[in-house]
């Protein structure tokens, strides 16, 4: 089980009867934490997972704040649980952090998970983007026609488009005065297990969580029976994709460890490259973990933590034999758990 998928589990306590279905596990641990006054080491308990796991998504969820849409979603949830709130000086126990259901109603209209994916669908069509503007009370997905007027799918309360963003379906194209959302990587994955839900005998999978190469591989033993990957690099691999993410890479075209860190040193990366603080501090992490790693161990654990390649894929791509890309995936791997075991606490730190 990956660290992602530990923490949603162990989070129960503070997840079921607090916060509707829509809002993600890192968000409720943000607002748990900020809103309630929860510590880190209270809701690591409760999730059953080392401190620092929880403080990576908390900063995470700080850092994304840069998104006015995730800005304004977490405000509204903010005010529903300080109001809520019991009037208490320091809250250590979960049970605290629980506001009425219906305290919500008055943060986001009433939908479900379905209905946040039945209206993300109209983004998968080619050309169509979210629209949306600070005095606007509704958001509209437009798309460019066959005669090149552009076609209005969809209008729904800027609320929902809220929703869209803090779970992360939707990635900015262009900011301004007039804000632009395309579909991104995790919304695409989040239709996927939709449709096939939707499918007889189909797997029923979580919306929005994809079971990335590493956790699949940790999965597996070696001759003596242990885990082929143990926890600590699982921890590192989802700790570089959270960065990496954070960073904004993941809207890029793939490339190799080596352009990319050639563009990130000269910063010169393709597109608008207008980076936010935050992102601007996930991007040197990257940085550093990559130039750490060096060739070779940089691509693979580049390929398969960060792209989500599988080991067999990123094999073919660069020409090694069968088999091989696993031992240099752990190799990377190991390599990568001793270059944050000595950034030590200072880079866990938020803001």
């Amino acid at each position: 089980m990956s660290v992602q998928n530990r923490v949603e589990s162990g989070c129960a306590a503070i997840n079921s009867a607090t916060f509707p279905e829509w809002v993600p596990t890192g968000a409720r641990l943000y607002l748990s934490h900020t809103a309630n006054g929860l510590s880190l080491r209270t809701l690591a308990r409760n999730a059953g997972c080392h401190a620092s796991t929880v403080l990576r998504q908390v900063r995470r969820f700080e850092n994304r704040r840069d998104d006015p849409l995730v800005d304004d979603a977490l405000t509204r949830l903010d005010r529903v649980m300080r109001q809520s709130a019991p009037k208490t000086s320091i809250m250590e126990n979960a049970d605290m952090a629980k506001p009425a259901p219906s305290s919500f109603e008055t943060a986001a209209p009433v939908c479900t998970t379905d209905d946040l994916l039945h209206l993300l669908a109209n983004l998968e069509r080619p050309g169509s983007q979210l629209i949306v503007a600070p005095e606007m009370p509704k958001a509209v997905i437009m798309r460019d026609g066959p005669d090149g007027r552009a076609e209005r799918l969809a209008v729904f309360d800027r609320a929902m488009a809220e929703m869209l963003a803090l779970k992360d379906w939707i990635i900015c194209r262009r900011e301004g005065r007039v804000l632009s959302y395309i579909l991104s990587p995790e919304g695409q994955a989040a239709l996927r297990d939709y449709n096939d839900d939707k499918q007889p005998g189909a797997r029923r999978a979580r919306y929005g969580t994809v079971e990335t190469p590493v956790a699949v591989l940790a999965r597996r033993r070696d001759k003596s029976g242990q885990p082929f990957l143990v926890p600590e690099l699982v921890q590192s691999a989802d700790r570089l994709r959270e960065d990496f993410v954070m960073a904004q890479l993941d809207a890029l075209d793939p490339m190799p460890a080596d352009r990319l860190v050639r563009a990130m040193t000269e910063r010169n990366l393709p597109g608008p490259n207008i980076a936010p603080p935050g992102t601007r501090a996930a991007r040197r992490r990257v940085l550093g973990a990559l130039q750490d790693l060096g060739p070779g161990l940089s691509d693979m654990v580049l390929r398969v933590c960060c792209h989500l390649e599988g080991v067999e894929s990123a094999e073919q791509a660069m020409g090694w034999s069968a088999r091989s890309g696993k031992i240099v995936l752990r190799i990377g791997l190991q390599r990568l758990k001793l270059h944050y075991d000595r950034l030590g606490a200072d880079e866990m730190l938020i803001g």
